[in-house]
């Protein structure tokens, strides 16, 4: 059986849920464990494995991390340099000792990977991981369940309500969630609460999702030019049609940013339709049209939207047949960078070129729409910076109302409505 998902999602969790429950043997090695400089010790520890499971035999065997010496043997996307490659050698004892000459079939075993898209086809076939479990990101029940794991040995206040924290968190996993708890018990704990309470959750959330607040001595004309970009972000969300509504926006310096505009969606995300992922676009370009509009020039605050959405213009026309000139043909590996991988075809320099003017058109196109939307709404952009000014972070309801932009009520604006992980479909 074969474990695979991103990561945090609970591959190994779940190993070890079936070390406690069969009722057997159970023997767990991460794959790293059995590559060494020394060619032939890998495969001797495979075959120990193996032997100390056959001998205790029904066991079952768990390999975390599989990939590490399961890799593609195909010349271009495994690396491996040559026959006697160390984990080439591994690679096949373990093949061997899967489904080789001498079949064990009182053994089971179970592999963890977050890249199953790299692993050797040899141990793909039938008769070796042939039975396969996607270990998705929790829906919104699930991370409900999950929370109610977490929290059982925390005190919590009775203002805190699950289900509610579970619909604010879409796209997190099971690590982020634990991650989150402990969070809100430190910080209660920090606060000398004697119950975890619900602001202690919505600021442990604020500091997962936005960053640690640093301390930085900003100038007047810093501070302004921040709140002009981050209102541009947001009127540019409030306003365009398929962009997740803003839940946040501060020009409190956290993390690398000296401010964030922070949107997320209503619920979880499956799929996103093309003028979404637009949205997404004008959005990111939102910061540097707004100090264009307002300066007549731009600074470095901009880097990462650029980097943001251009790898999102780079996979709409890629990944995500959305452009005619290249149509429904994937181009660029699902990761987008590295050695293209099985289903991507090979590019051409003048795909490449097709590839790249598309990039730049869509970008172009959204650009000027961002920077006609804020000329014609200067005035709301101007309000939202003068009341970030003021107040330095703004919630959902105090920033549309300080933009003059309506917003219709939702089940998820209670407390901070946060959802750190909108993520693009991988």
């Amino acid at each position: 059986m074969l474990l695979y998902g991103p990561p945090g999602t609970g591959k190994t969790l779940l190993a070890r849920a079936v070390a406690g429950q069969a009722e057997v043997p159970f023997f767990s090695m991460a794959a790293s464990e059995f590559v060494e400089a020394i060619v032939g010790v890998g495969a001797s520890r495979v075959r120990d494995l193996f032997t100390q499971a056959k001998a205790a035999a029904p066991a079952i065997i768990f390999v975390d991390e599989l990939d590490a010496v399961g890799r593609s043997r195909t010349s271009g996307i495994g690396g491996f340099s040559g026959g006697n490659d160390e984990r080439e050698q591994t690679l096949n004892q373990i093949l061997t000792e899967m489904d080789g000459f001498d079949s064990s079939t009182s053994v089971i075993v179970i592999g963890a990977t977050n890249r199953p898209d790299v692993l050797d086809q040899a141990l793909l076939r039938p008769g070796r991981f042939d039975r396969r479990v996607g270990v998705q990101p929790p829906d919104r029940g699930c991370r409900e369940a999950i929370l109610k794991v977490h929290t059982r040995g925390v005190p919590l206040a009775s203002d805190v309500d699950l289900r509610r924290v579970a619909a604010t968190t879409p796209g997190m996993v099971g690590a982020d969630l634990a991650n989150l708890v402990n969070e809100a018990a430190l910080l209660a704990a920090r606060r000398e609460h004697d119950e975890v309470d619900e602001s202690d959750f919505a600021d442990s959330l604020e500091r997962i999702v936005l960053g640690a607040e640093r301390q930085v001595m900003m100038t007047d004309d810093d501070r302004r030019r921040t709140a002009y970009h981050e209102g541009g972000h947001a009127i540019v969300g409030m306003l365009t049609d398929g962009a997740d509504p803003v839940r946040k926006v501060s020009i409190i310096p956290r993390g690398l940013a000296l401010g964030v505009t922070f949107a997320a969606p209503e619920s979880d995300r499956f799929n996103y339709r093309e003028p979404e992922i637009y949205a997404k676009i004008k959005v990111a370009l939102g910061g540097r049209a707004a100090e264009a509009v307002v300066y007549g020039e731009s600074s470095t605050g901009a880097e990462s939207d650029i980097q943001q959405l251009t790898e999102i213009a780079r996979q709409m026309v890629g990944r995500w047949g959305m452009s005619d000139a290249i149509g429904p043909i994937a181009v660029i590996p699902r990761d987008g960078s590295g050695p293209l991988l099985p289903g991507v075809a090979e590019v051409s320099p003048e795909t490449q070129r097709l590839v790249d003017e598309e990039v730049r058109r869509i970008v172009d196109e959204s650009y000027r729409a961002v920077l006609e939307l804020l000329e014609q709404n200067r005035d709301k952009l101007d309000a939202l910076a003068g009341a970030l000014l003021e107040h330095e972070t703004l919630d959902e309801d105090d920033a549309y109302a300080a933009a003059g932009v309506p917003h219709a009520a939702s089940a998820g604006r209670d407390g901070y409505a946060a959802a750190a992980r909108s993520r693009l479909p991988r």
